[in-house]
């Protein structure tokens, strides 16, 4: 479950945020101003942070330098601030996104899961389960040493699920992290994805070596002789 730290001032745009990117997966903790919120950030490690520049106490461009400083946590700013010259600024200070308000929860939690895969990218080294090596910086898989002609969606299938062996994973987690599709989306995407997979692993459902499903859960990635 990815930590976030959120810091916003607007006690409404916070809680409601804080609300529904729970029940999108994420663990939260919000601050409604900035030099509390950087203090959060040092305290717990968040694996991103979601960053408004219009605070009561500091700036956030001058809260993001000052961040930078101590930390590579990725940022995603959300703010109302739409000139182009502020978008620029701020990329250029070290924020991994920019996101102007006003957009949906939806939307935020899209580029949260696409900042978050980038940075899984950028700091994980190659991945084995079993026989399985997944290089994701590199996007190559091998399977007992030969390397497996995977299409983006299949690695990006694979990648999720070595990322976290032999933890059961929902359809409904995948079609958000994967097809970036909300929850409630079509489980038949997963399920043909799943099926061309197999077959690259040389398995089916019936006889499964890797890819095991648990019926009514998901699906789990393991090594063969679990």
């Amino acid at each position: 479950m990815p930590r976030l730290v959120l810091i916003e001032d607007d006690e409404l745009i916070r809680t409601s945020f804080e609300r529904a990117l729970r029940e999108r997966g994420h663990e939260v903790r919000s601050v409604a101003a900035g030099l509390p919120g950087l203090s959060e950030i040092v305290e717990v490690s968040p694996d991103a942070v979601v960053l408004d520049l219009g605070l009561p106490d500091v700036d956030g461009l001058e809260l993001l330098r000052m961040l930078r400083a101590v930390s590579s946590v990725p940022v995603l700013v959300a703010t109302a601030r739409d000139e182009e010259h502020e978008i620029v600024r701020t990329l250029d200070a070290g924020a991994d996104d920019y996101l102007v308000k006003p957009f949906t929860v939806d939307q935020l939690d899209a580029r949260l899961r696409a900042v978050l895969r980038r940075a899984s990218a950028d700091d994980m080294t190659p991945m084995v389960v079993g026989g399985l090596c997944i290089d994701v910086s590199a996007r190559v898989a091998t399977l007992d040493g030969a390397e497996l002609d995977l299409a983006r969606k299949e690695f990006d299938l694979l990648a999720h699920l070595a990322a976290q062996p032999g933890k059961v994973v929902t359809k409904r987690e995948l079609l958000a992290a994967i097809w970036d599709l909300p929850y409630g989306g079509a489980d038949k995407t997963v399920d043909v994805h799943l099926s061309w997979l197999r077959r690259k692993l040389g398995e089916t459902a019936a006889e499964p070596r890797y890819l095991r499903a648990v019926r009514g859960v998901g699906v789990k990635l393991v090594p063969p002789d679990a």
